[in-house]
């Protein structure tokens, strides 16, 4: 019998999940294997405890190479009354790791005696001389390794659950064992289904999409410790998706089922679910992956467990760390790994449903003390925000937003390391920043950045939120760039203004004009639909400007208000067909393959604060702004100019 939740809370969902598989027998570890220690033993996870057969090391051991006495025979040994013992009688010759004859109970390193021959007179060999000179004395047990000093016959070495790593197979094996007894890999099963997905290496056309998702599915499976079947793309047919699920179900213990789900007529995930067994959970209240499916098929004698996983890429990457990632763990008998959670200080004020746990990925970064938290976009569909995220924050539900400077807490995909090698930039986007990125990856520092604005760099660098903004602002009454807007949002922060580049603005036209614009004055034509940057932006204040020296009014523009928050948004929106031009950078037409009409040239410079422009953390920077490598770089992308590149304009 079906049971219809929608829009569940998530630990509702989970004790359904639960409860379903402990009714099948399956909330347990599923199996386990006899493997050889040496036969990819790495990672993977014991189901048996292992107890030391023998002990480690089976004798008392010399630590050093030197000579084995018996302590009490150097008794008064001191550099004024040395003490001479006949080899072999007194003292015999160890190598380290040997056993220590019976008969002594310390170990001289070679280094603190002094080798004679039967003369008293320096040996020529060492190692093998008939007298040996000391002079000090050493107690019992000296630079003596013991009888199972690190394991110990009959001892626990590894508790069960526990995941092997390298030096666990070395204790393994130092306690006596050859073979171990795992828990059996989960086996899992991919299936994408959609009639608009594309293979990869497949002719896309409009309406297509390349199928991706189940690479990254599987790739999380196989480092959470299952194993992984990636089934091709099956189409919107209810039947041949019911097909592949049977078969999957015949081999595997959890099937993934990627696709679209809703209420709606081609709801197959939720149809096939029902068709084939019983429907657990439709819907649970966390954003993304609100669609997913929860349930059981039955094949032959065996329950199954499905999850319907959406098919947006954060959806199902979310979806899959949430249920798949835990329900691995118990069936290998492990915990789930956890994230290292930091307290931050959030960047931007976010507004949340009320009714759903929200996960928000964000990029984090240190600047003095501080650690900041600044969200992400947060489309469902941005595989990019994934790549570019170190970490994520849970909203909460009933918690409707967090305002800006709120103290919250990141699930951190990055190390403390990772963060302290940061160089965080907030402010004007600009494409080169994705070049400076990749040239600072190689001088062992990480170059994150977000993309609010000129004036919204400058307002970051007073609230202490950034190494550093890009910004252009022009300013209408003086003509100059940055400096008064400098003088009026940071008075009292000390900033370097360093020269970046110089650049063309202008026009982003659809590929060949076909509405023929040729200037700002065609904007106020009813059929051209313009798109804006955002409030604040540098270039938005460059075009407002020459708008007001053409006595152009704003409101007579179409589209005026519909704003991005990069270049490449403005030429994606042309693109795309959503907008006929835009004010924007050369290298972004040229990346959507538009064209171009140039307009104005503009000075793009770094801002600095003193403190951080003095820091070992921006050296690399600074030396890369002079770096003849970098230079070409820039000055090969279209309407760039690295004649200032590097120049420290004026400090402020």
């Amino acid at each position: 019998m079906s049971i219809y939740l929608h829009d569940i809370p998530l630990p509702d969902a989970k004790e359904h999940l639960k409860a379903a598989l402990e009714s099948a027998g399956l909330w347990c570890v599923l199996g386990e294997e006899i493997i050889q220690l040496y036969e990819n033993a790495y990672g993977r996870v014991l189901s048996q405890a292992i107890w030391a057969k023998v002990s480690s090391p089976n004798y008392n051991a010399s630590a050093m190479d030197g000579f084995a006495v018996h302590a009490e025979n150097t008794s008064g040994g001191s550099p004024s009354k040395p003490i001479i013992l006949a080899v072999d009688s007194f003292a015999k010759y160890v190598d380290t790791g040997d056993p220590l004859p019976e008969d002594c109970n310390a170990v001289i390193p070679i280094e603190n005696v002094e080798s004679l021959d039967k003369d008293g007179m320096s040996a020529k060999d060492i190692r093998r001389p008939e007298k040996i000179r000391i002079r000090a004395a050493v107690t019992p047990w000296t630079h003596v390794r013991f009888l199972g000093e690190d394991i110990v016959a009959s001892q626990l070495v590894l508790p069960a659950g526990q995941v092997l790593r390298p030096e666990d197979l070395g204790a393994i094996a130092a306690s006596g064992h050859t073979k171990i007894k795992v828990s059996r890999k989960p086996r899992i099963a991919i299936i994408p289904t959609g009639t608009e997905l594309v293979p990869l290496g497949g002719e896309i056309k409009p309406g297509n999409i390349f199928e991706y998702n189940s690479i990254v599915m599987a790739a999380q499976i196989k480092i959470w410790g299952g194993e992984v079947t990636r089934f091709p793309i099956t189409p919107d047919d209810i039947n041949l998706i019911s097909r592949q699920v049977l078969k999957a179900a015949s081999n595997h213990d959890l099937i993934l089922l990627n696709a679209g789900s809703s209420a709606g007529e081609e709801d197959f995930s939720a149809k096939v679910v029902e068709k084939l067994g019983r429907l657990i959970v439709h819907g649970v209240a966390i954003k993304p992956g609100h669609p997913v499916i929860i349930g059981m098929i039955i094949c032959d004698t065996r329950q199954v467990p499905i999850i319907g996983v959406p098919g947006y890429p954060i959806s199902s990457e979310l979806v899959c760390k949430i249920f798949v990632e835990p329900l691995i763990a118990k069936w290998l008998g492990c915990r789930p790994s956890e994230l290292p959670r930091k307290h931050a200080q959030l960047t931007r004020k976010i507004v949340s449903p009320s009714g759903d746990d929200e996960f928000i990925q964000v990029t984090v970064g240190m600047v003095g003390e501080k650690i900041l938290a600044t969200p992400l976009s947060r489309g469902a569909g941005i595989i990019s925000t994934l790549v570019r995220a170190d970490g994520f924050i849970i909203l909460s539900r009933g918690i409707q937003g967090v305002e800006a400077g709120q103290d919250v807490i990141v699930h951190s995909y990055r190390s403390q390391a990772d963060l302290e090698f940061t160089i965080l930039a907030i402010g004007s986007h600009d494409i080169t920043l994705d070049l400076l990125a990749q040239f600072l990856s190689d001088r062992n520092r990480r170059l994150t950045s977000a993309n609010v604005g000129s004036l919204g760099g400058l307002l970051a660098l007073r609230r202490g939120e950034a190494h550093f903004a890009g910004s252009h602002l022009l300013d209408p009454n003086s003509g100059e760039y940055n400096i008064p807007y400098i003088h009026k949002y940071l008075p009292d922060v000390p900033v370097w203004v360093v020269g970046f580049v110089g650049r063309e603005q202008g026009l982003l036209i659809e590929k060949k004009n076909p509405k023929g614009i040729a200037g700002l004055n065609d904007l106020i034509r009813p059929d051209i639909i313009y798109v804006n940057r955002q409030k604040g932006a540098g270039t938005r204040i460059l075009f407002d400007y020459h708008l007001a020296l053409m006595g152009i009014v704003p409101q007579s523009i179409t589209g005026y208000k519909d704003e991005e928050y990069t270049h490449l948004g403005v030429a994606a929106a042309i693109a795309s067909g959503r907008a006929d031009c835009g004010l924007g950078i050369a290298a972004a037409a040229q990346a959507l393959d538009l064209d171009f009409i140039p307009l104005f040239k503009e000075r793009y410079d770094l801002i600095v604060p003193k403190v951080h422009a003095q820091s070992e953390l921006l050296a690399p920077l600074f030396d890369l702004l002079r770096n003849i490598n970098f230079q070409r770089e820039v000055a090969s992308l279209p309407g760039y100019d690295v004649e200032p590149m590097g120049n420290i304009i004026v400090e402020v």
